[in-house]
């Protein structure tokens, strides 16, 4: 009965060291293992180096990788590789302004403080930890729910909630300037 069983699972086992099996892999997954270090570092051309770097270790040891489990670990395998680059040097965060700035407008006194709100804000960001600020701006950037939030980070709902209401009174003592806005 064992050789059966063993059998069975033999035929229904997926290779990652399959070219297609690979593609499909990579255009499943390059998006949420990018956002996942963009989320730790703020730097999306540093999060797609990352995230292609860890679709090259995948790749160098497919046999190793069990189809089934190959989310966890590029996400192991892309944390790896961020907290390498990381050791020297501290995270900073760089936001860029979505909406375009009517300078016609605005005073000077105006942009000059919504600049520095801007860098009080970043700085109060940067000072979050890493797990309050991955779920801040997975919530806020991304607009994903608490649900997909917990889902993609493999957490409880609950631990989602209160990871952000701990950043989010964390940056609310940090910038008083918040209270003036919903964030």
């Amino acid at each position: 009965m064992w050789k059966f069983i063993f059998k069975l699972e033999e035929k229904n086992y997926i290779s990652v060291c399959e070219e297609k099996v690979f593609e499909s892999v990579y255009n499943e997954h390059i998006e949420s293992v990018r956002n996942f270090i963009y989320y730790k570092n703020g730097d999306l051309e540093k999060a797609e180096d990352i995230a292609q770097e860890s679709f090259v270790k995948v790749w160098q040891n497919c046999k190793d990788v069990i189809y089934e489990k190959v989310k966890g670990f590029l996400l192991t395998v892309a944390n790896r590789l961020f907290l390498n680059e990381i050791r020297s040097a501290k995270v900073k965060l760089n936001f860029e302004n979505n909406s375009p700035r009517n300078v016609e407008n605005q005073t000077p006194e105006y942009l000059m403080m919504e600049d520095e709100f801007k860098d009080k804000l970043e700085t109060a960001i940067s000072n979050l930890s890493e797990k309050q600020r991955v779920v801040f701006l997975m919530n806020r950037i991304d607009k994903m729910t608490f649900g997909e939030i917990a889902s993609e980070l493999e957490i409880s709902v609950k631990a989602v909630e209160k990871r952000m209401g701990v950043a989010l009174r964390a940056l609310k003592e940090e910038v008083e300037e918040l209270n003036l806005f919903k964030i």
